[in-house]
């Protein structure tokens, strides 16, 4: 019979009977979701890769909404070559942990990276996120599909799983801000940042990655102290790096930014935070961000 680790960061409840697997549970002291620290995220996701490396074919990890989409690809990152030892799923309500328990078992989702269980619906952590708080099956992967579908004991593949990160990251660097810009932004927020001990920012910006151009050369001083700078979107985007756009577009590249390939902030963040491991700097995360 196979083997599930259940990290628990509430109470899980779980049927007794016909349970798809033997169940292991071990709690981990977690703040709310709302307010997960890094410190927090970095202990789950260590914990669910030894767990696949110690036999165990899959790992549940019960977690809030709020930020499961950050603590699930910090995860996925990390797992490298350990996600082909079993499934990682995370679950935010009690409804859907058999289903969760049901896809932590299935073979299908073996090497599958880490997931999303909600209402039935399983999101890879590279592409989900949370756009409705006001219902329990608020999560999208959009413009994707989503990976598959739980119809009771059977699991429903509708899409392929993005592909594994080719590079193993070391232990990310937890000192990365993010900022939201506006118009009228002063550039001195950065280097507050900076002085406040961050290794890198990413900066929320809009449409394919614009920010205002007074941050230009506070960007262009970071990036000669090494300080990378990231600019995601808080619309959805395309892969496209920010140095390929069309001149107009992707400014923000010729003084030294990274385009975030896609991700969203807060998952550019997480990103970052990896690129960063091990006192990495601006050519490591351009290096990482390029691979994505």
């Amino acid at each position: 019979m196979k083997r599930i680790l259940i990290l628990a960061t509430n109470d899980p409840a779980y049927p007794d009977e016909a349970l798809p697997a033997q169940v292991t549970v071990e709690h981990v002291l977690a703040e709310p979701s709302w307010d997960t620290s890094t410190a927090t995220m970095l202990t789950l996701a260590r914990r669910t890769r030894s767990a696949l490396l110690e036999d165990f074919d899959g790992v549940v990890i019960t977690h809030g909404p709020d930020t499961v989409e950050e603590t699930a690809y910090l995860t996925d990152l990390l797992l490298g070559p350990a996600a082909s030892q079993g499934a990682v799923i995370f679950t935010t309500t009690p409804n859907d942990l058999p289903a969760s328990l049901t896809a932590a078992a299935a073979p299908a989702l073996q090497g599958a990276g880490a997931l999303v269980c909600a209402a039935t619906h399983l999101h890879a952590a590279r592409y989900v996120t949370y756009t409705d708080a006001t219902t329990p099956t608020g999560f999208s992967s959009s413009p994707h599909l989503h990976l598959a579908q739980i119809t009771q004991d059977r699991i429903d593949l509708l899409a392929p799983p993005p592909p594994p990160h080719p590079k193993t990251p070391p232990e990310p660097e937890p000192n990365v801000s993010l900022l939201k810009t506006y118009p009228g932004i002063d550039p001195a927020l950065l280097t507050t940042l900076v002085d406040a001990g961050a290794r890198g920012i990413v900066l929320e910006g809009t449409g394919q990655g614009n920010i205002p151009v007074t941050l230009f050369t506070t960007i262009s001083d970071l990036t000669a102290w090494d300080i990378p700078v990231v600019i995601a979107s808080r619309s959805q985007t395309t892969t496209t790096p920010l140095d390929d756009l069309p001149y107009e577009i992707g400014l923000a590249a010729k003084v030294g930014a990274i385009g975030a390939r896609g991700l969203p902030p807060t998952k550019a963040r997480i990103a970052l935070m990896a690129a960063l491991g091990n006192g990495g700097g601006l050519t490591a995360a351009h290096s990482w961000f390029a691979t994505l």
